[in-house]
Order: C-alpha cells, then sequence, then structure tokens
C-alpha cells in the first residue's frame, strides 16, 4: 500500500512557506487532495486561496507566535520560496521545528541548500524537489527532481505523494542535481535567449518570417515567445542562482564559435565529422530523440497560425 492510501498517513499536517506562488500552489493542491491539512504561509495575504486550505500571514525567516506555533505541529515543512529566504530561514527553523518534522524545499539548486541543512538541520528527515516542468502543465507524466539529504520514512511517503499524483521521480544527489539543472535549464534557456538576441539584429520582418518559417524556426519561435512572456524572476533564478550556469553559457559560446569556424575555414567533410561527433552525445537515445522531432515537427501546422488581427 502507498502513502497516498495509506488511512494512517505519518505526513498529516503541512506547511508550506511560499505557498501563493506557482509552485507552491503546485504542491498546495497536491497536498490537500490527498487529504493532508495544508496551511499556507506567506507575507501578504491570498488574494484567493484554495478550499480547505488554511492561510497564516508571516515570514518563514523570521517566525512570531502564531507560526512558531503552527510550526511545532507540522509533519511537513515546504519551502516554495526564493532561495535567499530558505537559506535565511533555517536558523530559525533549527529551533522552530520539532526533530519529526519532514524539511523539504523545491529551489532550482540543491548545493547551498543541502549545506545549509547539514549545518542548522542535521537531524530532520529532509528532501529536496525540484518540478522540471512549469506548474501550469501539471504533474501527471513530468519529471520531479529528487535530492535526499537525509532519508527516512517521512521523506519516502511524500515522494510516494508525489509519485502518485503522475510525477516521474528522478533520484540524484545534490551536486548532479545542479549539473543536470544547469545543462537542461540554463543551457535551454541560454541557447533561446541568444537566438533572440541574435533575430533582433537581423534586418528580418517577424510577419515575413512567421509566413516562411520551417518547424524548427517556428519552434524556436515557440520557446522565445514563451520565455519573454514568461515571469521574469523564473527565468533570472535559472541564469543567477545556479552555480554551474556560466559554464553552461561559456560551453554555449564555444559551440558558436566552433560552427564559426567551421564554417569559415572548414569544408563539408569537416562538418559532416563535427555532425558524427554531435551525434555521439545523444547515444542511444538518438533514434528515439530523432522519431520524436519527426513527431513534432508532422504535428506542427504548416504555417504559424494567424494572428487575431489576421483572422478577422
Amino acid at each position: 500500500m502507498s502513502a497516498a492510501e495509506r488511512s494512517d498517513p505519518a505526513i498529516r499536517r503541512c506547511v508550506v512557506a511560499g505557498g501563493s506562488g506557482a509552485v507552491g500552489q503546485l504542491f498546495t493542491a497536491l497536498l490537500a487532495d490527498f487529504g493532508r491539512d495544508v496551511c499556507v504561509v506567506d507575507p501578504e495575504p491570498l488574494t484567493a486561496g484554495m478550499p480547505g486550505v488554511r492561510h497564516l500571514k508571516g515570514d518563514i525567516a523570521a517566525p512570531g507566535r502564531a507560526l512558531s506555533d503552527e510550526l511545532a505541529a507540522t509533519d511537513l515543512l515546504l519551502l516554495a520560496v526564493p532561495e535567499s529566504v530558505a537559506l535565511a530561514a533555517m536558523p530559525a527553523l533549527a529551533d522552530a521545528l520539532p526533530s519529526h518534522t519532514l524539511l523539504a524545499d523545491t529551489l532550482s539548486v540543491k548545493s547551498r541548500i543541502a549545506a545549509a541543512v547539514a549545518d542548522h538541520a542535521p537531524g530532520l528527515q529532509s528532501v529536496g524537489l525540484n518540478p522540471m516542468f512549469a506548474p501550469s502543465l501539471g504533474v501527471p507524466g513530468r519529471p520531479v527532481a529528487s535530492v535526499v539529504l537525509h532519508g527516512g520514512p517521512l521523506v519516502e511517503e511524500l515522494l510516494d505523494l508525489v509519485a502518485a499524483a503522475g510525477g516521474r521521480i528522478v533520484r540524484m544527489d545534490a551536486e548532479r542535481h545542479d549539473r543536470l539543472a544547469a545543462a537542461s535549464q540554463a543551457l535551454t534557456h541560454a541557447t533561446v535567449l541568444a537566438f533572440g538576441q541574435a533575430l533582433s539584429e537581423l534586418d528580418v520582418d517577424i510577419e515575413e518570417l512567421a509566413a516562411v518559417a520551417p518547424p524548427p524556426h517556428a519552434t524556436l519561435l515557440a520557446l522565445l515567445a514563451r520565455i519573454a512572456s514568461g515571469t521574469p524572476e523564473v527565468y533570472w533564478d535559472v541564469q543567477f542562482a545556479n552555480p554551474l550556469a556560466d559554464c553552461a553559457r561559456d560551453a554555449l559560446a564555444r559551440g558558436v564559435d566552433r560552427l564559426r569556424g567551421l564554417a569559415r575555414e572548414g569544408d563539408e567533410e569537416d562538418f559532416a565529422h563535427h555532425l558524427d561527433a554531435l551525434s555521439g552525445v545523444l547515444g542511444d537515445r538518438l533514434p528515439h530523440l530523432r522519431d520524436l522531432c519527426a513527431d513534432l515537427f508532422t504535428r506542427m501546422p504548416g504555417a504559424l497560425p494567424a494572428t487575431p488581427e489576421e483572422a478577422v
């Protein structure tokens, strides 16, 4: 029987710090859907709460009496707050949390919070979670990176709840997490942002591009639109907070320099060798990923949809 199905769960009362944010709302809803008692803690009042979810105005880094009482009775504290807030809160939380509490976080960088937990709360069960997707997409079928800092039954119960909600738990240590996040998030976003910057410097009209855009270009335009219309602090956090993000950007710059050198001084045979080396990066995944791309392109419309003004 999974933790989600048990009639006597060990995690009953939960506090979600930063529960009004997108990631906080994701986990608040998940916990509430499984019948857990959830209290959202936020410095500002919620404009719209969730049914059955309590709200407490407070600062997790400087808990007052009401918040301290709530923490003293909680089985799970989930930190869905910026890294600076989570790190600042650790000394106070070491005194406020009882020894049976599970401490979890949703930070996009794990190395620094892992060190803070080791310094301030080494006796608490602790796990870092990172949903590797936009919360608006929902949990089912999506990967959730899991960094177990101090394992135990409460850690496994929380991971079971995420899995029962459809999340795909991927376990790793903090160093591996940050390295993979730099490659999968910082590098990806930097590539799209650099594409947008290059596009802004070229003498092309977006409407003309949209009319002739082949599937790869249309995909990049869509990615650029998603990032450019997103929440800046989310994408800034990916680029700024991860200590390995600068290495990813440097690698991207070297990749562009390598291609530029081939185009200027190489020949077709040199380029073929370059592609062959790149195919080796994908290993046994290459056929699957190639077919996935073909499927995506097949599903795309033959031309970018008209804007609402054009459709009138």
